[in-house]
C-alpha cells in the first residue's frame, strides 16, 4: 500500500480544511513546492495534490503552483480539483503531472469519463467523496441523492481501474478513516481503492493496510502528518509490512 502525502492548494498556499470547509482552514506553508521537496525527502512515492479553489469554481487555479511543485520533485503527482474538460486534462498531463482526480466531471459528464479513460487508460482516476454514503460535487458543496457504491460501480464498468474514497465527515478532523465503508467498497466494487480522510494515526494506516489487501493500494494522508502526529516514514514503513 502506497501513503501519498496530501498537498492541497488554496490561494497559491498550502493548507488543510476541515470536512472540506472554506471557512475551517488552516496555512501550513506559502511555499507548496518547498513542502513537496519535504516529502520527497522523507520517501515519498507519490504526491496527491489538489487544487481547492479549482474544486470550488470549476475550473483549476493553482497551475503555477502545480508546475513548481512539479519542478522541485522527481516522484509522481496524483492532481485533482476542477478538472471538467478534455483541454485541462491534456494541459495537466503535459505538464507532466502523472494521473488525474475525476469527480464532479465523472458523475455529470460519464461520456467525458469514457473519452478520458479512452484516451488516457490508467492515469484516471475517479475522486468519489461521500457524505452519509451519498455522492457530493462541486467542492463537496453539493451533496446528491446518488449512492457512492452505486456510482463506483458505475465508473467502474467505464474504464476506471482507481478510485479515491474520502469520507467527507472525517476528513481533516483526526478522528480516524470510515473503516465500514471503506469495506463495503471494495466488496462492492471491483477495481483498486485509495483511501482518504481522517488519518490520525499508525494504527489507523495498518487496519486499513489489512482491512482488504490487493483492493486497498493507497492511502492519502493529510492533517495528522502536518500536526505531526506521526512521521512519513513511520507510515510509509507500516504500509509496507503484510500483517
Amino acid at each position: 500500500m502506497v501513503i501519498l502525502p496530501a498537498i492541497d492548494l488554496k490561494e497559491g498556499r498550502c493548507v488543510r480544511l476541515e470536512q472540506g470547509k472554506p471557512d475551517r482552514e488552516k496555512v501550513y506553508s506559502g511555499d507548496p513546492a518547498e513542502v513537496a521537496r519535504g516529502w520527497e525527502r522523507q520517501g515519498a512515492q507519490w504526491l496527491h495534490v489538489v487544487d481547492l479553489d479549482g474544486a470550488f469554481l470549476g475550473e483549476p487555479q493553482n497551475l503555477h503552483q502545480l508546475k513548481s511543485i512539479r519542478s522541485a520533485v522527481n516522484i509522481p503527482i496524483q492532481f485533482g480539483g476542477g478538472v471538467r474538460t478534455l483541454e485541462i486534462l491534456e494541459t495537466l498531463f503535459s505538464i507532466g503531472t502523472d494521473r488525474v482526480v475525476l469527480g464532479t466531471v465523472a458523475l455529470e459528464s460519464p461520456e467525458l469519463l469514457r473519452q478520458a479513460c479512452d484516451r488516457y487508460a490508467s492515469r484516471i482516476v475517479v475522486g468519489i467523496d461521500a457524505r452519509n454514503g451519498k455522492v457530493a460535487v462541486k467542492g463537496w458543496h453539493d451533496v446528491t441523492a446518488i449512492d457512492a457504491l452505486d456510482f463506483g460501480a458505475r465508473v467502474a464498468k467505464e474504464g476506471v481501474e482507481l478510485i479515491v474514497y474520502t469520507d467527507i465527515a472525517r476528513d481533516g478532523m483526526l478522528v480516524g478513516p470510515n473503516k465500514g465503508a471503506l469495506k463495503r467498497m471494495t466488496e462492492e466494487v471491483p477495481i483498486s481503492i485509495i483511501a482518504s480522510g481522517g488519518v490520525s494515526s499508525l494504527a489507523d494506516v495498518a487496519e486499513i493496510r489489512n482491512l482488504a489487501p490487493h483492493r486497498i493500494v493507497g492511502m492519502i494522508i493529510g492533517k495528522a502528518l502536518y500536526e505531526g502526529s506521526f512521521k512519513l516514514k513511520e507510515a510509509i514503513d507500516i504500509a509496507a509490512t503484510n500483517g
